[in-house]
């Protein structure tokens, strides 16, 4: 296989620099060869959507809602949802982890990568709900186009949309034959490859097969080895065959599959640390932070993050005389880990790192009907969902940070304050060879989860006159879960082989008969780096079994004005399982209610089209864990993972516009405007937020140009830009406290960002043939994204991640 990759991208990269040093040396002018009339441009084109379940022209669906096309994916050289967010405003997703992103939406997200909570926005691959976020940030692969719907759409698209649906379509195979092979090579070692065969088999079924591999090196070095650290590393495929049965009647088999293996998300350290055997101060004080993006980043772990997914989708379409009946069956299945260093250092007396693995697997089945008439257009079905899960939440250190944490804690009745290192001192000055420092520590969760949910729906679009549409829709959902914790001792083999040993020759008796206050029961303690209070659990098995229902309801009245312009009034409720907090025995959360109220206009005059709509939603009982200081009071305790709820509420304004200027050279513009506040919310650290914002920014936006240069019957060359905007985070008491805004001068996170792609591409006459250079974040601009407080308290140690820096590359693509 590496020896097939190899060759490919040789070759690959051959005919790249052939294929520019060809069109350099061909002496083509660029001429503009502007066609007569061309500032007459010909219309905007008809965008089909599915976001109704029905196929239905954007311009006519009360949604709003931004379509993400094939050549806004090109332009950015997009690989997966996290390549894309910063160009639908409103849409924030957090792909550090492929194995724990997360999505946010019109404000809205769920904190919390346990499997006893599921996300707010729901993604769905051509009509098939992802599930958890673990298997839900997969390579594109054949997309045709990717709907974003803002907005709960509990309705049309169920459970876990409470902030809104993100819907990608793959094209189906073809009847004609259709090859395509794509070459990217860029900076920081990129190497990305993919594939693409359409193969029509008899007149009625077409196989369709897809394949890629992406590598990168990764843009951190370690800054005393010189060692890579962060990069891509996945291969990724997928089979479609697709078979006609007689006039009525088609079927769609597909088959994804994923393999990743690659480093884990880098943590930058930015406390001062003294020279070995000295520690960090503790408590940390803010203003001694470094700026992450200049200084060195260290690390002494194997950061690790891999993933295989599977899944395998049967769509059943079949044409009655009354309508259609469509029946979608789905298997998926991913095993995944997630190992991360949270110290920031290269010093084994300060390590600790986490790990995170899951065992998912799910099945889908869903049963929709449709069908219309000249008054009314409904649909209606019913789905079962049901997901098997095992979690596994570790944290690794060693005796000797572990000391250093006693010692930080003041728990230790000893001179030096540590516990292994001076019962390993008085071990030795007795002639016995035994260190009981740098010896592995273990902790960890074991959670699963058994989830069986149901649904039944229907939605109507009653066409009341020529220019007036009804809409009433409505679904009843029942989620069951039953959900594990146990949190096991700690595993420290070699450790308690050393402590046996002591024991066996007396040592720990002669040290009671000393008076020292020193035994094996003094030296057998867990850390509970995890969750403290669930050290009355140890070892113990604990259940809990819970259900919620819920019915969410959705009523529109659109009205078209003349033909090129409606207006549209939505009332709509989003609804998202309630759960468990995996990381803190006994808590369950109450399910998620978004009540949003809409009103919008959809206006289109040939070449220029644009679309806005004012919301405001009401978020009951939003759910999230967080890791807190358990005593704001005393900083050096050990932080825990917590329960969280509160509401929130929201106002705000969608703008989005596309303008063909002329038939070379377009427009495009995408805005939200935002105020996001809590309503009946104390923290955990007891401060109240009741009013306060919530950290949304209260503008994004981006904005996209392309032109078009015709070059005589040698190809056309294409130019776009694309520019980003997301304003600064309104922080507020509780995010100063959690570190997610301000902190110090160097470090003002949540500050306004912007990012800046371009990209200049040759395609041949014929289409054969293509050529490309891009840029993405071509201005270099970098921000830091968060501060990793994990061993703050009690190690005093922060780390800090950050956004990507400027990367470019040159693409080739051959198709036919």
């Amino acid at each position: 296989m590496k020896v097939m990759q190899r060759n490919l991208v040789v070759g690959l990269r051959r005919a790249l620099f052939g294929s520019c040093v060809a069109l350099g040396a061909s002496g083509t002018a660029w001429a503009q060869a502007t066609p007569e009339g061309e500032q007459q441009a010909t219309n905007l084109d008809t965008i089909t959507v599915t976001a109704q379940s029905r196929q239905q022209e954007l311009q006519d669906v009360p949604i709003a809602l931004q379509v993400v096309d094939q050549q806004l994916l090109d332009d950015v050289a997009a690989e997966n949802l996290g390549d894309i967010d910063a160009f639908v405003p409103g849409l924030v997703v957090d792909a550090a982890q492929p194995t724990q992103p997360s999505f946010r939406l019109r404000g809205v997200e769920t904190s919390d990568f346990g499997i006893g909570t599921d996300p707010a926005v729901g993604i769905f691959v051509d009509g098939v709900y992802g599930g958890r976020g673990g298997g839900v940030l997969l390579p594109f692969l054949d997309v045709e186009r990717i709907e974003v719907l803002k907005g709960p759409q509990g309705t049309l698209f169920g459970r876990n949309t409470a902030a809104g649906a993100i819907s990608l379509v793959t094209r189906r195979p073809q009847d004609e034959t259709e090859a395509r092979l794509r070459l990217r090579l860029g900076n920081y070692g990129k190497q990305y490859v993919d594939a693409m065969w359409n193969i029509p088999v008899s007149d009625v079924s077409a196989f369709r097969v897809n394949a890629l591999f992406n590598h990168s090196d990764g843009w951190f070095q370690d800054g005393a080895t010189g060692k890579d650290l962060g990069g891509e590393n996945v291969w990724a495929a997928r089979a479609a065959w697709q078979l006609r049965i007689g006039d009525n009647t088609t079927a769609l088999l597909s088959w994804d599959h994923e393999s990743l293996d690659q480093n884990g998300r880098v943590t930058t350290g930015i406390v001062p640390l003294p020279a070995y055997p000295q520690r960090p101060p503790v408590p940390v004080d803010p203003d001694d932070y470094f700026d992450p993006r200049k200084v060195p980043t260290y690390s002494d772990a194997e950061n690790a993050e891999w993933r295989t997914f599977d899944g395998v989708t049967l769509i059943f379409d079949h044409a009655f005389s009354w309508g259609n009946l469509t029946s979608t069956s789905s298997w998926r299945e991913y095993d995944s880990l997630n190992q991360t260093e949270e110290d920031g250092t290269n010093r084994a007396d300060l390590y600790i790192d986490s790990v995170n693995t899951e065992s998912n697997e799910t099945f889908y089945q869903e049963l929709k009907f449709a069908g219309s008439n000249a008054r009314l257009d409904w649909v209606a079905g019913a789905s079962f969902f049901k997901e098997d899960a095992r979690q596994t939440s570790e944290v690794n250190t060693n005796t000797e940070a572990v000391d250093n944490i006693v010692r930080n804690l003041g728990i230790a009745p000893t001179p030096d304050g540590s516990l292994f290192g001076f019962t390993s001192l008085l071990a030795q000055m007795n002639g016995i060879p035994v260190s009981l420092v740098g010896d592995r520590w273990n902790e960890r969760f074991n959670n699963t989860l058994s989830t069986t949910a149901y649904a039944a729906f229907g939605d109507v679009i009653w066409r009341a006159t020529d220019r007036l549409n009804l809409t009433f829709g409505l679904r009843y959902t029942r989620d069951e879960k039953d959900f594990t914790w146990l949190n096991t001792p700690r595993n420290a083999p070699e450790l308690e082989a050393k402590l046996a040993l002591l024991e066996s020759l007396g040592f720990f008796a002669a040290l009671g008969q000393l008076g020292i206050p020193i035994s094996r029961e003094t030296l057998t303690f867990d850390m509970a780096f995890i969750d403290p209070p669930a050290i009355v659990n140890k070892g113990v098995l604990v259940r809990d079994k819970r259900s919620w229902s819920d019915v969410s309801p959705r009523f529109v009245v659109d009205y078209h004005l003349d033909d090129n312009t409606m207006v549209f009034g939505s009332l709509a409720k989003g609804y998202k399982a309630g759960g468990f907090n995996a990381l803190q025995i006994g808590p369950a959360f109450e399910n998620e209610d978004v009540w949003n109220l809409e009103a919008g206009i959809k206006q289109s005059f040939g070449r220029f089209a644009w679309n806005a709509s004012l919301f405001h939603y009401r978020y009951d009982n939003r759910q999230s864990v967080r890791l807190i200081d358990p005593d704001p009071n005393n900083p050096v305790d050990i932080p825990r993972f917590v329960f969280d709820t509160g509401d929130l509420e929201a106002t705000g304004l969608d703008v989005d516009l596309r303008w063909k200027v002329t038939d070379a050279f377009t427009l495009d513009a995408q805005a939200e405007w935002i105020d996001s506040k809590y309503k009946d919310y104390i923290t955990p650290e007891g401060v109240d937020l009741d009013g306060e914002p919530t950290g949304e920014p209260r503008f994004t936006a981006s904005f996209g140009a392309a032109y078009q240069v015709d070059l005589a019957g040698r190809g056309e060359l294409r130019f776009s830009a694309r520019h980003a905007y997301r304003g600064r985070s309104r922080c507020n008491a509780g995010s100063d406290l959690q570190g997610d805004c301000g902190v110090n001068a160097l470090l003002d996170i949540g500050e306004a960002r912007d990012r800046t792609d371009l990209r200049i591409g040759w395609t041949a006459p014929q289409g054969h043939w293509s050529w490309a250079i891009y840029g993405n974040n071509v201005f270099d601009n970098q921000y830091v994204k968060g501060l990793n407080t994990y061993g703050r308290g009690p190690l005093g140690l922060v780390g800090a991640t950050i956004t990507e820096p400027r990367t470019y590359g040159m693409e080739v693509a051959v198709k036919f």
